[in-house]
């Protein structure tokens, strides 16, 4: 490795691992839906608000001090792109609902921060991907709440350097990770999957 290119990289993990510092992380929410409950209903629509009150980052750096921080997508509207990932995972992880009451999942955005590409690219295990939002469950005809509001982390840790350049190759992305991963842990929340709930501890934001 070229001595330049080892000094970026070593510049750049004392950014992750010493500026940001080592921290735990979870996905977490309070509680699963009763599966008794969840059982009786099917998504008739997923409602994802993006406040245009939080802060959108482009900068090229390693970790962004930014609510938004997304860069798979070409550069334009970070709050509909946002919205659009956060709808087609909610979506896939309410997919094992098939009951006859017919439910709106309405989520509110509170943090979408991504790898940049810069941290994506150091040859070594840091970075998070946070995902922050409040979930409600109400009855699609009526209005009705069915739940609380329950506010849901959804944070996991991201993949970088080699092992993510090998899955890139393999058709993955921080898109598809990230709408995994949101899918599984709404799974859970609504009481039709394996709960994800976990604790990590890693240089990340």
């Amino acid at each position: 490795m070229a001595l330049s290119r080892r000094m970026v990289i070593l510049s750049a993990a004392a950014t992750l691992s010493g500026c940001v510092g080592v921290g735990t992380f979870r996905t977490f929410y309070a509680a699963p839906i009763s599966a008794n409950l969840s059982r009786n209903w099917h998504v008739a629509k997923v409602s994802v608000t993006v406040p245009r009150t939080l802060s959108v980052s482009e900068e090229h750096t390693y970790e962004p001090k930014s609510d938004i921080v997304w860069r798979e997508d070409p550069k334009g509207d970070r709050y509909a792109q946002v919205q659009t990932i956060m709808e087609n995972a909610i979506s896939r992880g309410a997919s094992g609902l098939h009951g006859p009451r017919a439910v709106t999942i309405a989520v509110n955005m509170s943090r979408f921060h991504a790898m940049t590409f810069e941290a994506e690219s150091i040859s070594m295990d840091v970075g998070v991907h946070n995902i922050d939002f409040t979930a409600q469950v109400f009855d699609a005809r009526t209005g009705e709440a069915l739940t609380p509001p329950e506010f849901i982390d959804a944070a996991f840790p991201a993949m970088s350097g080699a092992a993510m350049a090998q899955a890139r190759a393999a058709g993955q992305s921080q898109k598809s990770q990230i709408t995994a991963h949101v899918a599984a842990t709404i799974a859970g929340w609504l009481g039709t999957g394996p709960d994800p709930r976990m604790t990590f501890v890693r240089a990340g934001n």
